[in-house]
């Protein structure tokens, strides 16, 4: 069964040909970042959260290990939303077209609750940010979804309560996607960032619409071809490629 499972989770993306996530370190404004480029026409990304036996992967390695059991490898991947400490969702999580947790539209406490907030949808072929009212309001169709917070671009503008001068400088991560949906671009600060530094990087550098903040300070890649593994305590939800291993 658990092959099985595994079969049907991981080859729904077979249609395309699958590529390998460009990840790379660049300095922008005297910060220090690793961005992973993602062509959504090639490559096949997805979340992951739980294994078939309804455990959280947790961990990079023990996701690629897994796929490595159907002839796939893990090509890059990061920690993808805010989780609570038995490390499910803090908010909406869909997986296969199966949603696991609902939208959380309120204002609350920390950085998910710092609205506007958003939503990360993923589709075979497209990827888009969407901030979380918009979502609500427009039901994209989404096979995989994770909710985080908070936006970090909107439209092309900053979080309206980004201080450019602000003090709370944190190890960050966070996705931004095109306007077309055929591009994400995922990074994470490889010194400490303001919230304002790091979305000036998706606005003004990458150049993305909409950007959304994953999380700080446990904020952790697995980029192979650039020889890191951030290693640390378990995770919720996952976002990563998933290549043949013999590429």
């Amino acid at each position: 069964m658990r092959l099985a499972l595994l079969t049907a989770v991981f080859l729904t993306g077979s249609a395309m040909t699958a590529q390998a996530a460009d990840c790379h370190d660049q300095t922008y404004l005297d910060n220090r970042y690793t961005v992973c480029t993602v062509d959504l026409t090639t490559e096949d990304l997805r979340l992951f959260l739980n294994d078939d036996e309804g455990q959280i992967w947790g961990q990079f390695r023990r996701l690629d290990n897994a796929l490595g059991t159907q002839g796939k490898r893990l090509g890059f991947a990061m920690n993808a939303g805010m989780y609570h400490p038995d490390r499910k969702p803090v908010g909406h999580y869909r997986e296969g077209g199966v949603e696991q947790m609902r939208v959380i539209p309120n204002a609350g406490p920390g950085n998910f609750g710092m609205l506007p907030n958003g939503v990360l949808c993923l589709n075979d072929g497209s990827a888009q940010v969407y901030e979380t009212l918009r979502y609500a309001e427009q039901k994209p169709e989404c096979r995989d979804a994770t909710q985080s917070g908070p936006m970090l671009v909107i439209d092309g503008k900053l979080h309206p309560r980004f201080l450019k001068d602000s003090d709370s400088r944190y190890i960050r991560n966070g996705v931004g996607t095109s306007a077309d949906g055929k591009t994400a671009y995922f990074v994470i600060s490889n010194n400490t960032v303001t919230f304002h530094e790091f979305a000036s990087l998706f606005r003004d550098e990458l150049k993305t619409p909409n950007a959304l903040y994953f999380d700080g300070n446990i904020s952790r890649l697995y980029a192979p071809e650039l020889r890191r593994h951030d290693g640390g305590f378990p995770m919720g939800p996952i976002v990563g490629t998933v290549e043949p291993e013999n590429d």
